[in-house]
């Protein structure tokens, strides 16, 4: 008797203090928006570095390392589409920067694990 009373009393306090679990439903709009951002902040960042005269090797590593830290604790990051992110930095950096040669391997460090 007392278990049964000592059970019903447990699963009350578990259906009522315990929250409910969503699922994570993200649209295709949102991380597209998401990724448009951390391009247009890595483009920002390696243009306005290159042009105050830092080093090819000195702005990209500058530019990633910050895009890093701005970016790395986004629950979207598992999302991403990584080589649809970096066309994305590369078509920026063409059209903001008039950077033409920029190589897409050199981006391979972008990554937020």
């Amino acid at each position: 008797m007392i278990k049964r009373i000592f059970t019903i009393f447990f699963l009350t306090l578990c259906f009522v203090f315990f929250k409910p679990v969503y699922s994570l439903d993200i649209s295709s709009k949102t991380l597209e928006q998401y990724t448009k951002k951390i391009s247009n902040k890595f483009t920002r960042t390696y243009c306005n570095t290159s042009k105050f005269g830092i080093s090819y090797e000195g702005a990209l590593a500058f530019a990633i390392g910050e895009t890093n830290k701005e970016f790395k604790n986004n629950k979207l990051n598992n999302l991403i589409d990584y080589s649809l992110l970096k066309n994305s930095i590369v078509d920026g950096l063409e059209n903001n920067c008039q950077i033409y040669d920029f190589p897409i391997s050199s981006l391979e460090k972008l990554e937020f694990d």
